[in-house]
């Protein structure tokens, strides 16, 4: 298919400073571009047409947004600030903010050179985005065997990836030595890869240590330099609910940002579950590339490839969301908030933890770690994971979710402390009445 003059501009940039780069996108990647059409030409207008503005595509009255009463009285936020779009890449100020939060929040971060933030209809738009941009049909993508169900939807049945996996758990920590060898074997057999980071993870609120972050961005560097171009996603939805003192406290795209030129770190993250904001859907997409050219050119081409792929789909993200974000992250009160919210579901998992210490539990089914997140997950020893579910769902109307035949996933997240015990007596009932014991 044919690129247009404007992508061409974009993928030329990208070959002169990061020849890499341009070989890690799509076919559809390198056809993206933000077109110099309505929303640019309304954009030069906002900045300059200050007698009068006949551009974009919203009524106004008495120099503001036509609004509705019936609307507008349920908001106390201005109506400049609910109903004209918003920018295709978001609010400038929510991506500033944003970009202050990551780098107070991740250390590994600050003093590279980064894209800023782009605001996506929360993190699963964005990891559609990244599968816009980077996946062809065919193209590996490497996961930890405990995955989140929905990447097999976005990056294989979407855009036709292939999905390859690598033990999660060795023993009660992370398997450094399959990721590595995993990597290893990709780098003998592809030129490329997409490589998805999900921690915490989900199913499992499993979370790696610093040593092992060192160690995934070794073996990732390894892979590298062997010549495998690697697009690393680093899908951070739960971010910042860490529960002990193993936990990486950050992050692990600040240890993969910079790394090496076969490497574009891509950050995915959002107000979803840091804000418990779900149906806020406001989330964020960055790059972190690496190499010898301007890494600021490579980075704007990556952003007007991405705010195009937005404009081809949803046009942008909606308004009154983002400004409620921003004005969140503005407030006095935002961390100490956040903070008390953590604790809570600290105080969760740590029963669970407590409750999963009964000796009887042993015959029925065997916890993988968890340290962070939402969630939990157990083994089973006999019994099918979906017969259990159902039978939960359908004799004491409690529900779980069967991940695959032998694994229950538990939210914790959503347990009051007093009746995890319960909710785990009785899965252990269930599991004793399908056992047969």
């Amino acid at each position: 298919m044919k690129i247009l003059p404007l992508a061409a501009e974009l993928n030329a940039s990208l070959e002169k400073e990061a020849p890499a780069v341009l070989e890690m996108l799509s076919d559809l990647g390198r056809r993206l571009y933000f077109p110099k059409g309505i929303i640019s030409q309304s954009a030069e207008a906002k900045a300059k047409a200050h007698r009068f503005n006949a551009t974009i595509g919203i009524a106004t009255e008495k120099g503001g947004p036509m609004h509705l009463a019936s609307l507008q009285r349920y908001f106390q936020l201005e109506p400049k600030d609910l109903y004209p779009y918003a920018p295709t890449g978001g609010r400038q100020d929510l991506r500033d903010a944003w970009r202050e939060k990551q780098l107070r929040e991740n250390p590994r971060m600050r003093g590279k050179a980064l894209g800023l933030p782009i605001v996506t209809a929360a993190l699963t738009h964005g990891l559609g985005l990244a599968s816009e941009l980077f996946v062809n049909p065919g193209d590996r993508v490497l996961l930890a065997d405990k995955l989140w169900g929905n990447y097999r939807l976005t990056f294989e049945v979407r855009q036709g990836g292939v999905i390859e996996t690598f033990p999660l758990f060795d023993g009660p920590r992370f398997h450094r030595a399959a990721f590595a060898a995993k990597l290893e074997e990709l780098a003998a057999r592809e030129k490329k890869a997409i490589v998805l980071l999900n921690f915490p993870n989900n199913p499992t609120g499993f979370t790696p240590s610093r040593a092992d972050a060192d160690a995934i961005a070794q073996a990732v560097l390894a892979a590298a330099e062997k010549g495998l171009r690697q697009v690393v996603l680093c899908d951070d939805a739960y971010f910042g609910l860490f529960y002990d003192e193993e936990c990486l406290p950050e992050s692990i795209f600040g240890y993969l940002a910079g790394l090496h030129p076969n490497v574009l770190a891509v950050k995915l993250d959002g107000a979803t579950k840091e804000e418990f904001a779900w149906g806020f859907r406001v989330g964020f997409i960055t790059f972190g590339a690496a190499g010898k050219g301007s890494l600021d050119a490579v980075h704007a081409a990556l952003e007007k490839k991405t705010i195009g792929a937005i404009r081809g789909g949803i046009s942008s993200s909606p308004h009154p969301s983002q400004t409620v974000v921003l004005k969140a992250l503005r407030s006095p009160t935002f961390e100490a908030e956040r903070a008390e919210k953590k604790e809570v579901l600290r105080a969760r998992a740590a029963r669970v933890h407590e409750v999963l210490g009964k000796k009887e539990y042993e015959e029925a089914w065997t916890p993988y770690p968890f340290n962070s997140g939402y969630f939990m997950c157990v083994r089973l020893k006999g019994v099918d994971a979906e017969k259990l579910r159902v039978h939960l769902l359908e004799r004491y109307q409690t529900g779980v979710i069967a991940t695959d035949p032998a694994d229950i996933r538990i939210a914790f997240s959503c347990l009051e402390v007093e009746q995890i015990e319960e909710v785990f007596d009785t899965m252990y009932r269930a599991w004793r009445e399908l056992a047969g014991r």
